[in-house]
């Protein structure tokens, strides 16, 4: 019995001596994890409050836009461009209400929230679609060599048939129908043979032929650009619906 009291005080004082030699640094470490798993979960709560209030006021957008409410859109929208800019509710909701200012009559605010879009947005389609509609307004607006500027910013190859097909519209709106052709090309090349908006496409270089035996021809066929209305950013991505971050 002795025996057995002297081994197990010598496991006794071996343990002490262990936790002399290392408690201190276990203790450091069990602090930090536990501060790490607090952090996690603090911050998990953080952004996802953050994106409950960012649905929120994107349906207020979104609401707004259906009924018209000028008023009740410029206020959810400030609220979320300011607040949850980092959110994906955001850019989505800027480019409901660039729609809801355009069909107004209000070029000058719809550019300015799709450059919000462009700016801000961290979905590299989201910043196409904002590229895609904000050259639109200024082909519409006859600023060509604008739109030609804004359509040269990298996207994602999803993009590329129909920011080719907006190309052709700038050139040939600018009397460039050779370069016009080209674009046109392009875009046929890139999207499907089976779509419809492809079918569109065709139409628009055929007409550049018949163009250069009526002058004009070219220019109207391209005449076109449904501004920020126009629904074929959607056939290469949601314009603005999937899941928001």
């Amino acid at each position: 019995m002795a025996v057995y009291d002297l081994q197990e005080q010598e496991q006794l004082d071996d343990l002490k001596a262990w936790w002399a030699r290392h408690g201190g640094t276990i203790a450091v470490a069990l602090v930090l994890g536990a501060i790490v798993v607090a952090g996690i979960q603090g911050w998990r709560w953080y952004a996802g409050n953050r994106a409950e209030n960012a649905s929120v006021l994107y349906s207020a957008v979104s609401e707004a836009a259906r009924t018209k409410d000028a008023a009740k859109a410029k206020d959810a929208i400030a609220q979320i461009t300011d607040r949850y800019a980092g959110t994906g509710y955001a850019p989505r909701a800027a480019l409901l209400y660039a729609k809801m200012l355009y069909d107004a009559g209000d070029r000058a605010g719809a550019k300015a929230q799709l450059t919000w879009v462009v700016d801000h947005a961290t979905e590299e389609e989201l910043k196409a679609i904002g590229r895609y509609r904000l050259a639109q307004v200024q082909i519409d607006e006859k600023q060509y060599d604008g739109a030609l500027a804004t359509l040269d910013a990298k996207h994602p190859a999803a993009f590329d048939g129909m920011f080719a097909d907006l190309r052709g519209d700038a050139l040939a709106a600018a009397g460039r129908a050779a370069d016009a052709r080209t674009a046109y090309e392009t875009a046929l090349a890139k999207l499907d043979p089976k779509s419809a908006y492809r079918n569109y496409v065709q139409v628009k270089h055929d007409a550049l032929d018949v163009s250069a035996k009526t002058p004009g021809a070219a220019a109207a066929g391209a005449a076109a650009p449904a501004a920020v209305a126009s629904d074929a950013p959607a056939k290469g991505a949601a314009a603005t619906g999937g899941a928001a971050k």
